[in-house]
């Protein structure tokens, strides 16, 4: 008689036991998993580890000969979530997969996974070691893994008056200090109130045991799906199922500790929408990760460009739109070694137009971020979350960041550089953080109701004789969410993107200023640089040749991107030869033609001389492409000038 054994399934929402045996074959199994998650045959896919390797493709092999035991944990994933390349069991039957469609507030299976399997894991097994595979295959950002590398410790000099020992010799007044000495930071100018990320790290792993069993645990708001002591909620809940209640805590550490952007001019760009509408606006951040170096083991985003998404906007609100071209920008700054660092958006109103100053609004008797936006942080940190080789689920935190383009105390416009805490990360995650209608600075745990068992939510503050007193977060204030982030200009600006031009930025029709070929022949004309690959290096303008409907170039364009990512002239010169951009040439001296002003493209090898009245025009209020000789438009039937 075939043993029998419990096998437990971890899945994004939640763990399952099954009953089987040591003779049951795979494809068995794989059917009673399908019936206990609800899933078609091939609607998942069954992983020995979860880091996705070691899939179950073996129909007809046993469980024992698959080497499951009793008590084994398996792990369960959509087959719409990407899988790790890693090895996988026995490829002698082919696996289908149909993509499972998600909605668009869900974060990623590897950020969703971390609501229940964390709690389940930490329940059902020991802690693991740093060697485990679970660790040890997680691909971490490359500047993380700079980090990992480096001493990060804080070296000293001998002080002639107090170290009484040799010049070779150390003692308490000059050993080198660990870079989360709290002294050392707090004594800095100004004050380090958040340790680095790594440098919480390097204190978490330290001691005798070098941080062997040490690992970061993702905060869960949800029940724990499969136990089967009770009806499911809202009939039952027990202690094994039911999330822990949370105490904010202000976070002790950021994974962002600078925001730099390259120049003024992206800034002052992205602050023309305002100046000329007096509507708010919001942008992505695309840049890089780079070292800190003012912090130990410290990470800086730089920011390189700023991309204006579809968006509503008025004086008091913005409304983002869908986004047709957000695949295309991912795209291309990646092919820049780019990547998309944070988000930005005004909060600007006049004080005094006369003078140019507007008014100081956020601060500390106001608020730094509102709940509603401390929630948008949250919602965007979770989709962007920081792949940590400490954590089970493969991600911890984000480094994400967010910035204000507001007034100061100076009654000028200021950028102040926020991110929200992990656990503000998870309450939004689990949908569990509500804003208060009447009152910005405050937020709202939600209660508990038939269809969602939300935790309690706990903070701590002094009450009127000074003593600590224990809240129920209702209302909730979101000081206790917000990581402040330091905002700079460097002294020296730094360029990217090195055209002297502005090309028109995507999305402000409003202004007039659109992207079509009148405004890229109006901005050839005007570069003066002979050298074509400054002419070419706006991240607009590149945006633009990928995603106009007359001609464009995806998948042509690799070359010239490479080019502008190195600096090197020579492969952009190599790419201008090339027949895409002889084609743009021509569209634009076409266009050109019936401009007052001619086009002088001699700088780029092209057409010194308007182009013949006998070509075809396009008509500046539609942009229709008309034949020679007609005066007005075939479509909007407006005359030709």
């Amino acid at each position: 008689m075939a043993e029998n054994m419990v096998i437990r399934v971890q899945s994004p929402d939640g763990m399952k036991k099954i009953p089987s045996t040591k003779r049951e074959t795979a494809a068995a199994f794989l059917k009673k998993v399908a019936k206990e998650f609800g899933f078609n045959s091939n609607g998942f896919s069954i992983y020995l580890n979860r880091n996705k390797t070691g899939e179950i493709l073996s129909q007809n092999k046993t469980l024992s000969l698959l080497k499951i035991k009793h008590g084994d944990m398996l792990f369960l994933f959509p087959s719409g979530s990407p899988g790790a390349s890693g090895e996988v069991m026995d490829m002698a039957t082919p696996h289908s997969s149909s993509s499972i469609p998600s909605t668009s507030f869900a974060p990623l299976p590897s950020s969703s996974s971390s609501s229940s399997s964390s709690s389940s894991s930490a329940s059902s097994s020991s802690m693991l070691p740093r060697s485990h595979s679970a660790f040890s295959q997680i691909q971490e950002d490359e500047i993380d893994q700079f980090l990992t590398k480096q001493d990060g410790k804080i070296y000293r000099n001998r002080d002639p008056q107090l170290c009484r020992h040799g010049v070779l010799g150390k003692c308490v007044h000059c050993v080198p200090l660990e870079p989360f000495d709290e002294d050392y930071l707090n004594h800095l100018d100004p004050p380090v109130k958040h340790m680095s990320f790594h440098a919480y790290i390097r204190k978490l792993t330290g001691g005798a045991d070098k941080g062997k069993f040490a690992a970061l645990e993702n905060i869960s708001c949800k029940i724990k799906s499969g136990c089967e002591g009770h009806p499911p909620w809202p009939e039952g809940i027990c202690t094994k199922c039911q999330p822990s209640a949370i105490t904010l805590n202000r976070q002790k550490y950021r994974h962002v500790d600078n925001i730099m952007f390259e120049n003024h001019t992206i800034a002052d760009r992205f602050l023309d929408f305002w100046r000329k509408t007096g509507s708010q606006r919001m942008g992505y951040l695309y840049g890089r990760y780079t070292e800190h170096k003012d912090i130990p083991l410290a990470i800086r985003a730089e920011v390189a460009a700023i991309y204006e998404p579809p968006q509503n906007a008025t004086q008091n609100c913005l409304e983002l739109l869908e986004d047709p071209k957000a695949a295309a920008v991912e795209e291309i700054a990646a092919k820049l070694g780019l990547c998309k660092v944070g988000w930005i958006f005004t909060d600007l109103l006049s004080e005094d137009t006369r003078i140019g100053t507007v008014r100081y609004s956020r601060n500390k008797d106001t608020y730094y971020l509102s709940a509603e936006e401390c929630i948008t942080a949250g919602y965007f940190q979770n989709l962007h979350s920081n792949p940590c080789r400490l954590s089970r689920d493969g991600h911890f935190g984000s480094k994400f960041v967010t910035v204000v383009a507001t007034g100061g105390p100076d009654n000028q416009v200021h950028f102040e550089g926020y991110q929200v805490s992990n656990q503000c990360m998870a309450l939004v995650r689990d949908e569990c953080l509500l804003p208060c209608k009447d009152a910005p600075e405050l937020g709202y745990a939600k209660e508990s109701s038939s269809e969602q068992y939300v935790p309690d939510v706990f903070f701590k503050d002094k009450d009127k004789f000074g003593n600590d007193v224990t809240f129920l977060a209702r209302p909730l204030p979101v000081e206790y969410l917000i990581i402040d982030i330091t905002t700079t200009f460097p002294k020296d600006p730094q360029y990217t993107f090195s055209s002297t031009q502005r090309f028109p930025i995507e999305n402000r029709d409003v202004l007039g200023e659109t992207q079509d070929f009148h405004s890229l022949a109006t901005y050839l004309s005007q570069c003066s640089s002979s050298v074509f690959l400054n002419i070419v290096s706006d991240f607009h303008l590149l945006l633009f040749l990928v995603t106009n409907e007359v001609m464009p170039l995806r998948d042509s364009i690799g070359l010239l991107l490479d080019a502008v990512k190195t600096s090197n002239e020579d492969l952009a010169h190599t790419w201008k030869k090339s027949e895409q951009w002889a084609t743009i040439e021509q569209l634009c001296s076409t266009v050109g033609g019936q401009s007052s002003s001619s086009l002088d493209y001699g700088a780029m090898g092209g057409p010194s001389t308007p182009a013949s009245s006998s070509a075809m025009w396009s008509c500046v209020h539609c942009t229709f492409m008309n034949q020679p000789g007609k005066e007005h438009c075939e479509i909007c039937t407006l005359p030709r000038s």
